[in-house]
């Protein structure tokens, strides 16, 4: 270390970890996961072209890509005028728009500060989950460091207007207005816990005044934070001390709360398994259905397909086992099972 140069403070290590994967994701974002092909290029049209363009798709021919490609209306409109985040929407290929299926809001990381709706991971699982037959969405966020105006609790805020979206646009998504999940990794799993777990018009980015509901049916969390404290984050600044408790994941459980799944590496540096196992805890306690499935040797940062032949899944709490994997994780399969079971099996499938 250079002289007269101190050295970090311990507690800034953790966030200076989770903003280096930030840059990692964000490094990722201009892949595109196969099989996914664009209805419109972004931003240049609205709901309401839906039916006409995902019928003009239907009428080509995508045989390199069978059997099931998935498809996305990108950079659509969902917060009040003037705002310039967007979300996008991901279908499967040959659905009828008119059946109603259940629908999956996904909700990007980035350490709160960077990050978008369409980097890898999020197109990755997004469109996992459309080819399944669920109706998905990944929306963006105001972005920004705790300490900037506007955007706590905005953020959580944000990602409860997309589920709201959903609601009001359920007829021409073709979606179950009754049964939809959040899902989200990293801070987009802190996100989800939030959006799942806090109350919609009373708890921390919640509008009392909103006439559509933001609740959700389950909760799918990869490697979220749960404890900012405890993560070397600090506190959100402008927030009483009884306020800040409300910020944090594992003091929202009560028995009314929609089942949880829980991914999670053991090599994760950057958010640490035992933020998980405090959620775990906490939602044990209260009582409400959940499932924590650790993936032996998974570091930060992995969609439901990772790449190391050697990771495993090692344990499931909820009083099932897992299937080991002789040949890397299927987080897929664990990922449907748990919709199947809190939303339903979509139609057709």
């Amino acid at each position: 270390m250079a002289a007269g140069r101190k050295p970090p403070h311990p507690a800034m290590r953790p966030l200076s970890a989770l903003l280096f994967s930030c840059v990692v994701l964000c490094a990722q974002t201009k892949k595109a996961p196969p099989k996914i092909f664009d209805l419109a290029p972004p931003g240049t049209a609205g709901l309401s072209e839906l039916p006409a363009l995902f019928g003009a798709a239907m009428g080509r021919a995508y045989a390199a890509d069978l059997p099931e490609p998935a498809h996305r209306l990108s950079d659509l409109a969902f917060l009040p005028a003037g705002r310039k985040e967007r979300l996008d929407l991901y279908l499967q290929h040959g659905r009828d728009l008119k059946v109603r299926q259940p629908g999956v809001l996904f909700i990007h990381g980035g350490g709160f500060t960077a990050g978008d709706k369409a980097e890898y991971r999020s197109a990755s699982v997004s469109a996992d989950l459309a080819r399944a037959g669920y109706v998905v969405v990944s929306c963006n966020y105001v972005l920004g460091a705790k300490d900037k105006p506007g955007v706590w609790p905005r953020n959580i805020a944000d990602c409860r207007d997309a589920v709201r979206w959903m609601r009001d646009n359920a007829d021409a998504l073709g979606l179950d207005p009754q049964r939809i999940a959040v899902a989200g990794g990293s801070a987009g799993g802190y996100l989800a816990l939030m959006v799942g777990l806090s109350d919609d018009r009373s708890g921390p980015g919640g509008d009392p005044q909103a006439k559509t509901s933001a609740k959700v049916s389950a909760v799918i969390d990869l490697y979220g934070v749960v404890n900012f404290s405890k993560h070397g984050k600090g506190a959100v600044p402008g927030a009483s001390a009884a306020e800040q408790a409300a910020y944090f994941p594992e003091n929202q459980c009560d028995p009314k709360d929609p089942p949880v799944l829980i991914l999670h590496g053991t090599a994760d540096t950057t958010v640490a398994l035992e933020q998980s196992e405090l959620r775990v805890a906490a939602l044990a306690k209260a009582g409400v259905d959940h499932e924590l499935v650790v993936v032996d040797g998974a570091p930060h940062t992995f969609d439901l397909h990772p790449r190391g032949r050697s990771w495993k899944l090692t344990g499931v709490v909820a009083g099932r086992p897992v299937v080991r994997a002789s040949d890397g994780p299927d987080l897929a399969a664990v990922t449907l099972e748990f919709l199947r079971r809190t939303l339903g099996q979509p139609v057709g499938r």
